[in-house]
Order: C-alpha cells, then structure tokens, then sequence
C-alpha cells in the first residue's frame, strides 16, 4: 500500500500542546567529573572513536552555524524575550548535553575550549536508559552516567568499564530524544522521529541507525572480539555530500520529442524519495533548502525554465522569488538597524521549485529562528518516504533557435542554510553553498 501524505493547501496535522520544553535531567544534577572524556573512550574503541570525531555528533555545539545561532541568535533572544527564555538552557540539552547536565548554562562559547565542545559524547548516548515521554522529544532523556556503560550486546567483557545490555540504545526512540521538538509557541518544529514512525519503514523494522550507520565486520574495541557487525559511528547526513547523492531519485518526460521553433513544449520532473527513511528536508527544515532547477541549452545558450504553478495554497513559498524578504527576527535579535530583512530563498533562481515547510514567527513573518516559531502547518511541500512528486515545466521555443538539437537539464540542489543567512551571519561558504542531490536531462530535436 502506498503511503498516505497531506497534499498542500491542507494543514499538516500537528498536536500543539503549548506546553513548556521538558527535559528529563534537572540542570546541575552532575558535575563535568561523572562524565568520561570522550579520549579515554579512544584508547580502547579506536576507530569508533576516529568516526564520532568526524561526525557532526562531536560537533554539534562546535559547528560554525550551531555556534552562531546559539550565541548571536538564540541566548541573546532568550535573555531579551520571556516567551522564548527556556531556550538558553534547552538549546545545550541536546547540543552539548554535558554543559546543560552540569549547569554550564550559557557555556563558553567554542572558542573557549570548555568540555561543553565534547557535544554529544559518548557517555551521553552510552548513559541514555530511556525517556520521561512515551514518545520521546525535548531531551527527554532519561541518563545514568557512572562505570556501567549501556549498548546493545549482551556478550562484552570490558577491562576497564561495566557493561549493560539495553534495547533502547539501539532503538529509534534514542534518536527521538534530540531530532524531535516543540517550540515554546508549541509547534513541531523539529519531527525526524515521528515523521519515520508515520512512514513505510518502521512497520519494516528499519531503524535510524540502520540508515545513519553502516555495519561491517571488524572489532568495536581493540582486545574485543573479531564481529561479523560493527556498527560504525559516523552518523551520516546532509552535511555529507556522498549522503545526498542520489538521495531523490530524479527523471525527465516530454510527450514531444520534436519541437517547432516558435512552440511550447511541456516538460515532466519526477521525484521519488526511495531511499530516505523520513521527509526531505527534515530536522532543521526551517533553515534546509531544496530546490529543482530547469534549464533548456542549446549551441551555448541557456534558458531557465519556471515551474508552472498549480495554485494550492501557500504555493508562493515554494517558488524561488529573488524580491522576496524573510527572516526579519535576525535584525530585531542583533539589534541592526533598518534591517527588513533579506533574500528569503538565497541565491536559488527565480522560478525555482523549492521544497520547503516554512515557518512562521508570532508576527506572520517567515523564519529561521526555530524556537521562535508560532506555526509551520500552512503548507508542507517537503517529499516525504517513497512519496513522487511530478513538477511541470512549460519552454517557449525561441524563434531565433536554429534547428538541432536542445537540451533540457534539471538539477536538484540542497543547502543547509539559506546562502542570504550563510552570507549575512558570514559562516563558512560549505555552510550554505548548494550540494548536488541529482541530475537528469533529456534531448529535445528543434525543426
């Protein structure tokens, strides 16, 4: 059975509670000292070790945009604004959760080289036992840091700690503890784990870590045993190009392969997410783009083709428009004057299909700033798990073309950012720079 989705102009169905951030440890319940350090890990589980440092695990306190956004954007807005106050600790509750444990709140920014920069370390995930929620979200984790390390065999025989067997370190709902949230307005803002829960795969057995890590034969520490399955910590996402590559599939139609110069010829884009477990964008999707661009090429000239619109509601935020301006919380937070804010859709060309799930401020005004969201139901044109989307394109052959032959080319691009925010809060260009997702084209005989 094909899986059921809310097509746009419907509201997507979210339980706004308005209830505030819970979280499952009071902060200052622990000292930095209960905690390993994640290089005593190394010394025994090497190569796992090797991956965590270069995932986006051990740097999602450290990372240019998660620096910038906490100590520019989000703590100056929560010590400004009492609606969104809880922020300055509930940001570090899942990217730093050592700092938010300890009551390092706010935490020394990076630069400072506190432990807060361990992130998400591996006595978070190995102490983790289960969540105060029936479905976790809001770091309603349940943690028990100490020499008993939780996993998910039952046959280790560590030398130098305690070792628990528990099937919730393998589980989904680990996952869910951090890649879910409500906003203090009490919108989802953030709903990887549900949005898998809702999907094709759960029912299938397939869980985060089946998708996110890889398993090979080897050794998970280097006196244990040779395994059959390793589970290797790398946590690949967006961030990783060769993750995105070919995550949507991408086709091109046309029912005239011949055109007169002069003409119209229709052109059909097909996408089909296949291979992502949950919808694309998901996480952050407030700040993540993805985007379709069209173009027509012919003897070194080219044209770029607009979506055609279909009219549903809320249609106007998933078309690229260069005059459009969003994110005007920015300013208002940085105290930058006459700021109205900026490009809403970066550098994607005009026309473009974008595939987003906007959100919106408590003064209707679209935003980055994800605990600042009042609502993000209004139109979700995100694709979602084994869901096609077929966008159409309408080419007016030029007169002046010379006969041969054209070719129609699309592009399916993502970035993490908005370039306008990459740009305005002068993060690193792989920050925001566009990552190809995949390419299709097809050839048209011009008469």
């Amino acid at each position: 059975m094909k899986p059921s989705y809310l097509y746009p102009g419907l509201a997507v169905l979210s339980v706004l509670v308005f209830l505030p951030a819970r979280h499952a440890a009071e902060s200052g319940k622990f000292s930095y000292d209960d905690f390993d350090d994640p290089k005593q890990c190394a010394l025994c589980h090497k190569e796992i070790h090797r991956e965590w440092q270069q995932s986006l695990m051990s740097q999602c306190f450290t990372h240019p945009w998660d620096d910038v956004e906490y100590f520019q954007l989000a703590l100056p807005h929560a010590l400004k604004l009492d609606e969104v106050a809880e922020v300055k600790s509930g940001c570090i509750s899942c990217h730093s959760p050592l700092a938010y444990l300890t009551g390092d709140i706010p935490p020394k920014p990076p630069a400072e080289g506190t432990r807060a920069n361990e992130s998400v370390s591996c006595d978070v995930c190995h102490g983790i036992t289960g969540s105060t929620e029936d479905v976790p979200y809001n770091a309603s984790y349940i943690l028990k840091p100490g020499k008993v390390k939780f996993g998910s065999r039952r046959d280790v025989k560590p030398q130098f700690h305690e070792a628990e067997y528990s099937a919730y370190t393998a589980s989904a709902e680990l996952c869910a503890n951090c890649h879910d949230e409500q906003s203090p307005y009490g919108a989802w803002v953030k709903e990887t784990y549900r949005e898998w829960k809702a999907g094709p795969y759960a029912g299938q057995g397939i869980r985060c870590q089946d998708c996110h890590m890889h398993y090979a034969p080897g050794k998970s520490a280097v006196t244990g045993p040779d395994r059959d399955e390793v589970a290797h910590h790398v946590f690949h996402g967006p961030h990783f190009e060769q993750k995105l590559a070919g995550a949507v599939d991408l086709a091109l139609y046309t029912d005239a392969p011949e055109v007169r110069r002069g003409s119209k010829v229709q052109i059909r884009a097909v996408l089909y997410n296949g291979k992502v477990g949950h919808f694309i964008p998901s996480g952050s999707s407030e700040e993540r783009m993805l985007w379709l661009e069209v173009t027509a090429g012919s003897a070194g000239v080219l044209w770029r083709i607009p979506v055609d619109r279909t009219g549903f509601a809320g249609e106007q935020y998933t078309i690229a428009d260069s005059q459009a301006l969003a994110y005007q919380a920015i300013g208002e937070i940085m105290g930058v004057p006459g700021y109205k804010g900026i490009a809403r859709d970066g550098r994607v060309p005009d026309g473009s299909r974008i595939f987003r799930r906007p959100y919106f401020d408590p003064q209707g005004r679209m935003t980055v700033c994800q605990w600042f969201t009042k609502t993000n139901t209004g139109v979700d044109y995100r694709i979602g798990p084994q869901q096609t989307r077929q966008e159409t394109y309408t080419w007016s052959v030029p007169d002046t073309l010379a006969p041969g032959t054209a070719t129609i080319t699309a592009t399916l691009y993502y970035s993490l950012v908005p370039a306008s925010v990459g740009e305005f809060m002068k993060l690193p260009g792989y920050a925001y720079e566009p990552r190809t997702v995949n390419r299709a084209s097809l050839e048209l005989e011009v008469k």
